[in-house]
């Protein structure tokens, strides 16, 4: 299996517990917090990581790249999802997750100059179809539009910004380097903003545990392997593994929210794992393939 694929995978089995986690942090802390407090907790763990691998200061143009991962991962989804969150339910959240990977890939054509094929975008589209039909009619999606549904919607947009900007910095700084300083350029908004929204008087340890993991999974070590494989393997393709996070998310949402699954979502799965197979043996043309001699398809 490609480099590339394994990180994504791994990135995405990490992120697949991010909603019921912060499904179940939000009923103890305040949105902001759980947003703003996570980025803030794992920009220390950045720190540590930088200060150790002796990690060279960023450009200036770097630095301007930095703030709109920024933007994307580290303030704009964590929040939206976090105020989403507080009235919905994680499977319901999985709708974020199901637009994801395709707001990635257009992403990557406008902020990584990546040109996939026609028939990556069949297969994505297939999948991304699949996962749709999957949650409106079984998966949690019920009602009508909402503003719930309005900051997940702008949470999508501005996470795939966040991973498509990442994922074409990745390939000069590194994954794990790119999410550090992405952390460390918004410490002057997640400080403050931690700060002046802290309010533990209802945290219990199940609320503490997973604010931890949304802190140290999601906010940091999650990226790690997703940003290198991203870079590893494109923006596009390595950003379509993540069709598989709705049913994984749903999978969590059953075993820790107790919200009820069926087969349907074994049957979604495994259209999502041929759709996945498909994208990843489309040939997505990068930067980085043109300037190699490869040819164009």
């Amino acid at each position: 299996m490609p480099a590339g694929v394994t990180l994504g995978a791994l990135g995405v089995l990490g992120f697949s517990y991010s909603l019921p986690a912060t499904r179940l942090a939000v009923a103890g802390l305040d949105p902001w917090f759980v947003a703003f407090g996570r980025a803030f907790g794992a920009a220390l763990l950045a720190i540590g990581y930088l200060v150790l691998s002796r990690a060279p200061l960023p450009t200036l143009a770097q630095v301007r790249r930095l703030v709109v991962v920024a933007v994307g991962i580290v303030i704009g989804f964590p929040l939206l999802t976090s105020l989403a969150l507080t009235t919905q339910t994680s499977a319901h959240g999985a709708v974020v997750i199901a637009v994801l990977p395709m707001s990635t890939a257009i992403w990557a054509v406008l902020r990584a100059s990546e040109r996939p094929p026609l028939a990556f975008w069949l297969s994505s589209g297939a999948g991304l179809l699949a996962v749709l039909a999957f949650v409106a009619t079984g998966g949690g999606f019920s009602g009508s539009l909402s503003v719930a549904d309005l900051y997940l919607l702008v949470a999508v947009v501005l996470c795939g910004l966040g991973y498509a900007e990442g994922g074409a910095l990745s390939r000069e700084l590194g994954g794990a380097r790119t999410v550090c300083w992405a952390l460390v350029v918004s410490l002057p908004v997640t400080v403050p903003v931690s700060l002046y929204t802290a309010d533990f008087s209802r945290a219990t340890g199940v609320v503490w545990f997973s604010f931890a993991y949304v802190t140290v999974i999601s906010m940091f070590l999650g990226f790690f392997a997703w940003y290198a494989g991203l870079a590893a393997g494109g923006v596009a393709k390595i950003g379509q593994i993540q069709l598989a996070q709705p049913v994984l998310t749903l999978m969590w949402s059953f075993l820790v929210l107790g919200e009820p699954v069926g087969w349907p979502a074994l049957a979604t799965a495994a259209v999502v794992v041929v759709c996945v197979v498909l994208t990843q043996r489309s040939r997505v043309v990068t930067p980085t393939t043109v300037a190699a001699g490869q040819p164009v398809r």
